[in-house]
C-alpha cells in the first residue's frame, strides 16, 4: 500500500513515523507547504518527498493522510474523493458548515471512504468508559463532566485560524460524549471568557469556556476547557451514574493536587501536551485506517460523526454570542444519531 501524506507538521510527522513503520504499508509519498520540511521528514523515515500536491495524485497513491492547516482540508477531501482515494483527515472537515456539508457531499458522491481524526475514540480510558456506560455498570447516567486544559497558549497567529475554543477544542469533548453515552445532545448553553491574554480578544476568541449540554435521555452533562492551565496538559471525564461512578484521565501523571490532608501528592511529570498524553491512541487511529483501507473493520468515525461534533460546537459558539440557550435543531446538517451509528 502507498500511501500519501499532506502535511508534515506536528502530527503529520507523527501519522508519517506511523505509518512508515506499518507492516501493510509498503511506502510513503510526503508533501507540505513548506518542501524543505517534507523533504526533511522523507529523508529521516526513508520515503519520498513530493513537491507539491498535485504529485500526491499524479503520481499514484492508495489512500490520502490529510493532516495540513484546517482551511485546506474540504478542499483536499473532496480532490481525494473525485480520485476515488479513500481519505484519513485530521479535524475538523471544515471550520464552518457549508464547507463541511459540501466536502462530504462529494465523498458520499464518489462513496469513498473518509475516517476523521477524533483520536480519543482509541484511548484505553475513553473505551474503557463507554464500556462501563453501555454495560449498564453505572445504572441510569445522570451527570458527565468532561474538561479539557492546554497547559499554555498557542501562538497568538494562529487564533484566527483556529475556528475558537469551541470548535478546535471542545469539540474532541462533544465528539467523545457522543461516542462513550450513545446519546445525542439537544441543546446547550455556553459562555466563554476572554479575560486572559489580550490575543484572545483580538481574534474574538476566548481563552476559557464553559458549557451546560442536556443529551436525549435527560443526562445532563458539562464541558470545560482553557489555554491557560500552567500546571498542565489535563484532560478528564467523570460518568456519575445512579449505581456507581467512574474517571477517565485521573492517573499519577494528571496535572492536579489534592488540598485533603490525606489526598494523593501532585504528579511529578504532569502531562504537557496533547501528542503526549495520547500518543498510543493517535497510533491505533491510523492503524484502524489502514484496516479500513485494508476492507477489514468498518469506519471508526466517519465523516457524518465529524459533522454532528461541529453542530454541537456550533451551537454553543451561538450560545456564547448570543446569551441564550441553544437547541441543535436550530443548527444546520442532519447527521445520524450516535444509536444509529453503535
Amino acid at each position: 500500500m502507498r500511501i500519501g501524506v499532506i502535511g508534515t507538521g506536528r502530527i503529520g510527522t507523527v501519522h508519517a513515523n506511523t505509518l512508515s513503520r506499518h507492516r501493510e504499508v509498503g511506502s510513503l509519498i510526503l508533501t507540505d507547504a513548506d518542501p524543505a520540511r517534507a523533504q526533511a521528514l522523507a529523508h529521516r523515515l526513508g520515503e519520498t518527498a513530493a513537491p507539491g500536491v498535485d504529485e500526491i495524485f499524479t503520481w499514484g497513491v492508495d489512500a490520502v493522510v490529510i493532516t495540513t492547516a484546517t482551511s485546506a482540508h474540504a478542499e483536499l477531501i473532496g480532490r481525494a474523493a473525485r480520485s476515488g482515494l479513500p481519505v484519513f483527515c485530521e479535524k475538523p472537515i471544515a471550520l464552518d458548515l457549508p464547507g463541511t456539508l459540501q466536502a462530504l457531499a462529494e465523498v458520499e458522491a464518489a462513496g469513498t471512504i473518509l475516517q476523521m481524526g477524533f483520536q480519543r475514540r482509541f484511548d484505553a480510558g475513553y473505551a474503557g468508559a463507554r464500556e462501563a456506560v453501555r454495560s449498564g455498570r453505572l445504572g441510569r447516567l445522570h451527570t458527565v463532566r468532561a474538561l479539557t486544559s492546554d497547559e499554555a497558549p498557542p501562538a497568538a497567529a494562529w487564533l484566527p485560524l483556529s475556528g475558537g475554543l469551541f470548535r478546535d477544542t471542545l469539540i474532541h469533548d462533544f465528539d467523545v460524549l457522543r461516542w462513550v453515552t450513545g446519546r445525542e445532545v439537544v441543546d446547550v448553553y455556553a459562555t466563554g471568557s476572554d479575560a486572559g491574554p489580550a490575543m484572545f480578544r483580538e481574534a474574538d476568541d476566548v481563552d476559557t469556556g464553559a458549557a451546560v449540554l442536556t443529551l436525549d435521555d435527560g443526562t445532563l452533562a458539562t464541558a470545560t476547557a482553557t489555554r491557560l492551565n500552567g500546571a498542565g496538559y489535563d484532560v478528564r471525564m467523570e460518568l456519575a451514574g445512579e449505581l456507581d461512578q467512574i474517571v477517565v484521565g485521573l492517573d499519577d501523571r494528571t496535572p492536579i493536587a489534592s488540598t485533603e490532608p490525606t489526598g494523593p501528592p501532585a504528579a511529578d511529570k504532569p502531562w504537557r501536551g496533547f501528542l503526549e498524553r495520547f500518543g498510543p491512541a493517535y497510533e491505533a487511529e491510523l492503524c484502524a485506517f489502514v484496516d479500513l483501507v485494508l476492507g477489514e473493520r468498518p469506519n471508526p468515525c466517519d465523516g457524518r460523526e465529524a459533522l454532528q461534533a461541529l453542530r454541537i460546537a456550533e451551537a454553543c459558539e451561538l450560545s456564547r454570542r448570543a446569551h441564550r440557550p441553544v437547541a441543535l435543531a436550530e443548527i444546520p446538517g442532519r447527521a445520524r444519531t450516535a444509536t444509529e451509528t453503535g
